[in-house]
């Protein structure tokens, strides 16, 4: 029979060890969880045995359960192996990790999917393939009107689930819910604010607190101001966090006053099952929301079955468990505000004016370099 594992690399789980610590404050690794669909424990089939297809899904945690993927393996007689990243740079890693890359489907938000289909990474989609789409609300339906899903007239991504990135702070210690993003600078809360590891959302996020329009097109005066304001939020920070539980966990066992909530309402709900009264807002400034779709790599090795996967997540049933499950919406869900703005406060992701500068810029204040040595 077949025996499903999970291994971790690289990664210093909270409560479960030491943590590395630099200038004060934890640094946690950047790290991606590999999970590794069946390991055959059984005696060796026979030769003329028709061979499995086997499946390659790069996703995020709670894309891709266990149950999901037994029942898709036994639906279409495949072998899932599934690899799980806790950020864009992660994500982008895994798929420059081979030559091809070694998967065959992947989730990821807007902005990225644009990313991977100008790289040309992705395969163009046969929406025909896909009828379960059906039961989205118009407005994901409409791929053409979702910025980066289509290219040169093809689609290239199905949309899967979506969230805010609001502020998440503990009830406890705010009388009055805080209504900007500058409370993650408030000296009150040093030492108790929790913020995300990722360059593109942090310098978008912190542009919006400084008040510039447009967070995804930075002019280099204002990258260096926003360099700087990240510079000056490290005095707040307990440290950054990568995965959704590693957030919980930190901000259970060092009773956090606020975090930067990059998972949104999935966040929100394994706080609160863990027994911590949170709050959530999206502030006056403006939230960033993303958007997270399924696509197919452009050297998949079955086309068939990867068309088989996206039409296989957006089964009722699958949206409904993700939302009961994650506390994350499905596109099954009416989005408030008519989606294409989904409301006054969301910013929906947007492909960033230079990645690698913003991926520079961050490893140096990631890594504690002081404000002097950035540029005036």
């Amino acid at each position: 029979m077949w025996r499903r594992f999970t291994t971790v690399v690289g990664r210093v789980i909270p409560g479960a060890g030491s943590r590395c610590r630099k200038r004060g404050w934890v640094t946690p690794v950047t790290v991606v969880i590999l999970g590794l669909s069946f390991l055959w424990t059984g005696t060796l089939a026979d030769s003329n045995t028709p061979r499995q297809s086997v499946l390659r899904v790069l996703a995020w945690p709670g894309y891709a359960d266990d149950d999901w993927v037994q029942a898709f393996e036994k639906r279409f007689h495949a072998k899932v192996e599934v690899t799980i990243v806790d950020s864009d740079e992660a994500l982008w890693a895994q798929m420059h990790s081979a030559v091809p890359p070694p998967f065959d489907v992947l989730a990821a938000n807007t902005a990225e999917i644009a990313r991977y289909a100008q790289a040309g990474m992705l395969s163009p989609l046969d929406l025909t393939k896909i009828p379960n789409r059906r039961w989205q609300q118009p407005f994901f339906q409409r791929l053409s009107d979702i910025r980066g899903l289509v290219n040169a007239g093809h689609a290239y991504a199905i949309p899967f689930t979506w969230s805010s990135m609001g502020l998440i702070y503990d009830r406890k210690q705010f009388a009055v819910a805080p209504s900007s993003m500058r409370v993650m600078w408030d000296p009150r809360y040093r030492g108790k604010v929790l913020d995300f590891n990722s360059a593109q959302h942090n310098f978008s996020f912190a542009a919006l607190a400084l008040g510039y329009p447009d967070p995804f097109h930075l002019t280099p005066g204002q990258m260096r101001d926003v360099a700087r304001e990240l510079v000056n939020l490290r005095r707040n920070l307990l440290t950054y966090y990568t995965l959704p539980e590693e957030a919980t966990a930190l901000f259970v066992q060092h009773h956090a006053a606020l975090m930067f909530g990059n998972y949104g309402t999935q966040q929100v709900e394994q706080l609160r099952k863990a027994g911590v009264d949170v709050g959530y807002v999206m502030p006056d400034e403006g939230a960033l929301a993303w958007l997270d779709c399924w696509a197919i790599t452009r050297n998949a090795s079955n086309l068939d079955l990867a068309h088989q996967w996206l039409d296989y997540m957006q089964e009722p049933e699958i949206g409904k468990q993700l939302t009961q499950r994650e506390g994350l919406a499905n596109t099954m869900m009416p989005v408030p505000g008519g989606a294409s703005d989904a409301g006054p406060k969301l910013v929906w992701l947007q492909l960033v004016e230079n990645i690698g500068q913003r991926e520079a810029l961050w490893q140096r204040i990631e890594s504690g370099d002081r404000l002097r040595t950035f540029p005036q």
